[in-house]
């Protein structure tokens, strides 16, 4: 990495780092009832007599911080699957892995399945294989008669498996009662309803692996932007970066997915957001992404827990209002 690109990188990261420092900071002290931070932070009042402690360490810290690391896994992994396909509209979910977590969840919900491990409720544990299943099916296909990964069938497999896991969740849905489903389709809208630190502490370590993946894979994607023929000839080893990609980015969404649920649009727009305002080079838009997902997911959170207080919005519905209009405005400026 040149010194004109590390002093990029640098700024970049320091300035998207000072937006979702301060939206983690931020985000716990706002909501339907205030919180005195000075009384909050007194260890002289016993936790269990502190009402602003409970509220800010275990209702609204744990979602903020979920909020904070789905944000980033989301944000980097559409950065990643975009560069990978080689196409600005794919999304995280675009094969298949969120219509697996999805379909484990349901499974899990309807047929009251009990088991943890870990400290792992069942729900995140049954998301996070489903994902896994749909990542090794979609791989299977995609390697079939390749010595890498063909990019054509990776795209058509994950588009299938999302419609047949979805008409799986549908059937399955068709067995689950009232209370069952409603749970079901809250977690279908994606939400940061996190009132412990368990999940953030299994799902972090997979996440952060995938960041060091994705650290290395930045300069491979631009150059694999030539596409394949033209990233060999530079000296790509294109079926590992292809299978490292896709592998990294599914993983990292499947665990995002196994603590919030399938919140969907913020894998396209923040990773466009980003190219307009640092470039494409994928060294700074990586980085830049994360971060500012992280921001933007926690923002989101802010709303959706204070738009129509006191009813709490799922976070994946505010998400969907803002990316739909953005994704229309953008399929607008692309023509």
């Amino acid at each position: 990495m040149t010194s004109g690109i590390r002093r990029r990188v640098m700024l970049t990261v320091g300035a998207f780092g000072a937006v979702a420092a301060a939206a983690i900071a931020l985000a716990p002290l706002v909501g339907s009832t205030p919180v005195d931070l000075r009384r909050a932070l007194d260890r002289s009042i016993p936790f269990d007599q502190n009402v602003d402690a409970q509220i800010l360490f275990v209702a609204r810290l744990p979602r903020t911080l979920a909020g904070a690391v789905v944000g980033a896994a989301l944000a980097s992994a559409g950065v990643v699957f975009q560069g990978l396909l080689r196409n600005p509209l794919a999304t995280p979910f675009t094969l298949g892995v969120s219509a697996g977590a999805a379909l484990g969840a349901m499974l899990a919900i309807t047929f009251n399945w009990s088991f943890a491990a870990f400290g792992i409720s069942t729900v995140p544990m049954a998301s996070f294989a489903g994902s896994l299943g749909a990542v090794l099916i979609v791989y299977a296909l995609a390697r079939a008669r390749h010595s890498g990964l063909s990019t054509d069938v990776l795209l058509l497999a994950g588009v299938t498996m999302n419609a047949f896991f979805s008409a799986l969740i549908l059937f399955v849905q068709y067995f689950a009662d009232f209370a069952e489903t409603y749970r079901t389709l809250r977690w279908l809208m994606g939400d940061l309803d996190v009132s412990s630190y368990e999940p953030l502490i299994t799902a972090t370590p997979l996440i952060l692996a995938a960041f060091v993946v994705f650290a290395w894979l930045a300069r491979p994607l631009n150059v694999l932007s030539l596409g394949p023929d033209g990233a060999a000839s530079r000296g790509v080893d294109v079926a590992r970066v292809q299978r490292s990609a896709f592998l990294s980015g599914s993983v990292v969404t499947g665990a995002a997915v196994s603590v919030a649920g399938p919140i969907g649009f913020v894998g396209i727009i923040i990773p466009h957001l980003v190219r307009l305002m640092v470039g494409p080079d994928h060294r700074v838009v990586l980085p830049a992404s994360a971060l500012f997902g992280a921001a933007f997911l926690v923002g989101c959170d802010v709303l959706s827990r204070t738009l129509m207080s006191p009813i709490e919005l799922p976070v994946g519905v505010i998400t969907a209002l803002i990316g739909g209009p953005f994704f229309l405005w953008l399929l607008v400026r692309k023509s």
